[in-house]
């Protein structure tokens, strides 16, 4: 059976939050009227069990049932 859900790789931005991180994941995306070429970039909350992530790190996020208010990711183990 194939998973739907979405993955995605950026980097720690804070870990200040016990057992939750803050991941930055920037993607490229061509102006629709200008065409030049966009840095976007959005934050994600997500769900880290052993608080292993540090500020800096790049990890992999993936999608999963929502765990808080904010919090519908959670980190890839390895």
């Amino acid at each position: 059976m194939q998973s739907n859900r979405k993955i995605r790789e950026g980097k720690v931005t804070s870990n200040k939050m016990d057992k939750t991180a803050v991941v930055a994941v920037e993607r490229f995306m061509k102006h629709p009227l200008y065409a030049k070429v966009i840095r976007v970039l959005k934050k994600y909350k997500v769900h880290d069990e052993e608080n292993r992530c540090k500020v800096g790190d790049k990890v992999k996020i993936i999608e999963t049932r929502p765990m808080s208010c904010g919090k519908r990711w959670r980190v890839e183990l390895k």
